[in-house]
């Protein structure tokens, strides 16, 4: 009965930080990047899009395709930083738990 005790109450405890964590990512603000800097993405933890710069020198219509896939490249760049953020702060908040190998959150 004692371990159940303790499994709520570390369940809880969990679910607190998880809590937190959640409005964490939510205001955090990773950038992605290519072409050099020339365009840049800004995603939250969640992965919304949060701003869009692109170098003045970029904007000539003969050079549509190269913006458009710099743009995809800035954005990649910016998700795999905001996912590896947040597999990072979820090890923090489940550290010391038995979860199994593997296991990506949210679930």
């Amino acid at each position: 009965m004692k371990d159940i005790m303790g499994m709520m109450k570390a369940a809880g405890e969990m679910k607190a930080k998880m809590e937190a964590m959640q409005n964490e990512l939510a205001e955090m603000v990773v950038e992605g990047r290519s072409g050099g800097g020339m365009v840049v993405v800004a995603l939250s933890g969640k992965g919304d899009v949060r701003g869009l710069k692109i170098d003045p020198t970029l904007l000539k219509p003969e050079d549509a395709e190269v913006i458009e896939d710099l743009i995809v490249a800035a954005f990649n760049d910016a998700k795999g930083k905001s996912e590896a953020e947040m597999q990072r702060k979820m090890s923090e908040v489940t550290a010391g738990l038995p979860i199994p190998p593997g296991m990506k959150f949210p679930f």
